[in-house]
């Protein structure tokens, strides 16, 4: 008998029901919390305060609370505050103890389980308030309700004291205040206001008339304060994110109904450029890849343009019908949906899977748009034009779409001849290195590593596709290689399983216009290859500024950033001494450094920098390209004159 097998014979016997370990209370939340929260990295920390503000979003919905405040005090723990019922304090039947206390302590208690407290709930799983109880290091409720304030505390989620009556009070709502426990949040406890803004005001347009406002109140950040509230709801949702945009129409188009308790809101708007930009949520959670709302929304728009172009002889009864694409050129949609028992699928839970949401959301948005545009003849007639010529453009496109379809992803015959592949065809380990000129280009083929990593040259500055439609942007030779060489398709076709690397690496000069080509590159790829970007596929690559000499030996290169000078001076004095003075280089360009340079300081795995490239929010993305990117010269100056203060003169 082997010590192998020795050892599993003896584990075998001592596998018995004293090994069934069972967890108490919420101890399985402390031991497995990203079963609840999906990660303890800063992703799950802010899931912690949407777990919070989610319950008094329902007392929104509800139609109880109309303000919510949440406030990240000087300390770093979080408050939020509600104006809604009250939690129940009375004696929850099951438990034997008061309702708030059950709602804190115990996993699956709330009104959100058919118990009639809530038709509709923004929280998934209601799990939320004791989740954020069982992961801080004390969390306290006040209830006000019936006159009088009602107070518990708890520490890691358990009890410090029964509930009890600080105060009489004249208004009812309830008031959490959470401190996160760094034992679970070892990566930070630190929360960004910016990201937490973002949401908030996100949570403020889905829900229309609603007040809500944060507030951070550590030191040094008092002037952050946001306040927060739009009656139009998400048509203003629509107009802020088309406020560096020409619109063909000023006011958004908005429709809303209501079919067998699921409620639906589509706001619309077609700006005079060529970019589709649907946003899609079901009961206030951003369904980033869509589902079935999204497809009844699309279906009915496709339908409902062509009927309305037929019957007004916009288009001829032989014409082809507008497709999909033709008719959601230009256009910016916020679909809403209210669901009471909502089912979300997918790789990120946020898909909404509820089939008979399609049917609902096309019979209600479809009514109300066609109404509109029989109401609206000038505007309908705008929609159909729009929508032609994107036709026309499609049709132009077509054969150059033919060029960059590949038999094969990995067929090398049909990849652009301008291409230093690698040899593996592992997608994983590959890297694809774009780099801005045949010097630089140069360097990096001599140095990379050829079995892993890729470089495809460019030659100057690739179209601005934020200004371009489809047919010029394919008849482009610096994008269609792109295309080609990452095999993933684009536009309809686009499969980013087919990526050839899943690393897309932009190396441009550190100078003024190798921003401008790198910032030309996000354009394209954040426009026509987003989920690159979203499956964390792409880098900007982080050469050196500085190389300090001694003699003709560099001793240490100094990378760009805030604190580079200063980086550069204690390194000038780290090898100053009476025998040498070292002197110092300036990388310019990529082309400057020769090619075990180049490998050594910004392609080898081992030494290299790269910035991973990711997209937060979409809207606020949206915006920013438009604005820097766009045709509207106005929102660009102001951006220019109230930035200018921050940026350096390089020359």
């Amino acid at each position: 008998m082997t010590e192998e097998t020795k050892n599993l014979e003896e584990l075998a016997k001592e596998y018995d029901a004293s090994q069934i370990q069972v967890l108490e209370g919420l101890e399985a939340v402390r031991m497995r919390p990203g079963m609840y929260i999906g990660s303890t990295s800063k992703e799950g920390l802010h899931h912690l305060v949407w777990e919070i503000v989610d319950n008094s979003i329902d007392e929104a919905l509800a139609g109880f609370a109309t303000h919510i405040e949440v406030f990240i005090e000087p300390d770093n723990s979080i408050t939020v505050i509600d104006d809604g019922r009250g939690i129940p304090v009375g004696i929850q039947e099951k438990t034997g103890r008061p309702a708030v206390e059950t709602v804190f302590t115990v996993l699956h208690a709330g009104g959100k389980f058919g118990g009639g407290g809530y038709k509709v709930s923004g929280g998934l799983h209601g799990v939320g308030s004791s989740v954020v109880n069982a992961l801080s290091t004390q969390l306290d409720v006040r209830v006000y309700k019936n006159g009088q304030i009602h107070y518990q505390e708890y520490r890691r989620g358990n009890v410090v004291d029964d509930l009890k009556v600080i105060g009489e009070t004249d208004h009812t709502g309830t008031t959490v205040h959470f401190t996160p426990d760094p034992e679970i949040f070892t990566e930070t406890t630190t929360f960004d206001f910016e990201k937490l803004a973002k949401r908030v005001q996100e949570l403020a347009f889905l829900n229309r008339g609603l007040r809500i406002s944060i507030t951070d109140k550590r030191e040094g950040q008092e002037k952050n304060e946001r306040h927060y509230h739009y009656e139009g709801g998400i048509s203003e949702y629509v107009q802020f994110i088309n406020e560096n945009k020409d619109t063909i129409f000023e006011q958004p188009i908005y429709t809303e109904g209501e079919m067998d308790g699921i409620s639906v809101e589509v706001a619309m708007q077609y700006t005079t450029g060529y970019h589709e930009t649907v946003m899609s949520f079901a009961n206030n959670i951003h369904t980033h890849e869509g589902g079935t709302h999204e497809q009844g929304f699309r279906t009915a728009l496709t339908r409902v343009i062509n009927d309305y172009a037929k019957k007004n002889k916009i288009l001829k009864e032989n014409d082809d019908n507008l497709s999909g694409e033709d008719v959601r050129e230009g256009l910016t949609a916020v679909i809403s949906v209210k669901h009471p028992n909502p089912q979300f699928e997918g790789q990120t839970k946020t898909k909404l899977g509820n089939s008979e949401v399609v049917k609902i959301t096309n019979r209600l948005f479809s009514e109300a748009f066609s109404r509109f545009l029989l109401e609206n003849p000038q505007i309908a007639k705008k929609i159909v034009e729009k929508g032609i010529l994107a036709s026309k453009a499609r049709i132009a496109a077509k054969r150059a779409r033919e060029v960059t379809r590949k038999k094969s992803g990995l067929e090398i015959s049909n990849l652009p001849g301008k291409l230093a592949d690698c040899s593996s065809n592992n997608a994983e380990m590959n890297e694809l290195f774009i780099v801005e000129g045949d010097s630089a280009g140069g360097s990096a083929k001599s140095g990379r590593n050829r079995e892993y990593q890729a470089i495809l040259p460019i030659r100057g500055k690739i179209l601005n596709v934020e200004k371009a439609s489809m047919d010029k942007i394919l008849a482009n030779e610096e994008i269609r290689s792109l295309f080609t060489a990452m095999g993933t398709g684009f536009g309809a076709d686009f499969d980013v399983s087919k990526a050839r690397y899943q690393k897309l690496v932009i190396m441009t000069d550190a100078d003024v216009d190798g921003a401008h080509i790198r910032t030309l590159l996000l354009t394209l790829i954040y426009r026509f290859m987003r989920p690159v970007l979203e499956a964390g596929y792409v880098y900007i690559a982080q050469p050196p500024i500085y190389g300090v000499k001694v003699g003709s030996e560099i001793k240490e290169y100094i990378q760009p950033g805030a604190d580079q000078e200063e980086q550069l001076r204690l390194a000038m004095e780290r090898y100053s001494n009476g025998r040498s003075k070292p002197t110092v280089q300036r990388y310019k360009g990529l082309g400057e450094m020769d090619d075990h340079q180049l490998w050594e300081t910004t392609m080898d795995p081992e030494n290299r920098l790269m910035a991973r490239v990711s997209v937060d929010d979409a809207a606020e993305a949206d915006k920013i390209f438009d604005m820097l990117m766009g045709d509207r010269v106005e929102p660009r100056r102001e951006f220019i004159e109230e930035n200018a203060v921050y940026s350096t003169l390089d020359i």
